[in-house]
């Protein structure tokens, strides 16, 4: 490549950087619209089993535990609270209680 279109190519990306200005960030709040394919009889994920129900309404629900995020692999040892404070097993590992 000669110099030239070196030269060429640097004035056209500085060119294109300073056109493009800079990236604006997000305003918080504001409505999200999607689109949704079906009218579920309830938005009650307890009684309606689609997809129709359980795809929009899973952001509204908290778990009692989940797991945690930042961990790449998924455990017993990665479950975090979400809604609950603690949990213990009975002595017989058959009984898991929630507080």
């Amino acid at each position: 490549m000669s110099g030239q279109r070196v030269w060429r190519v640097a004035a056209g990306l500085l060119l294109a950087l300073v056109w493009c200005g800079t990236a604006k960030a997000q305003k918080p709040g504001g409505i999200l619209r999607i689109y949704h394919r079906d009218s579920p009889a309830s938005m009650s994920i307890h009684e309606e089993g689609t997809n129709s129900v359980a795809i929009p309404m899973m952001a509204v629900f908290n778990n009692l535990v989940l797991y945690d995020q930042h961990q790449a692999q998924n455990s017993l040892d990665t479950i975090v609270p979400d809604l609950a404070e603690s949990w213990s097993w009975n002595e017989e590992g058959t009984r898991l209680t929630f507080k």
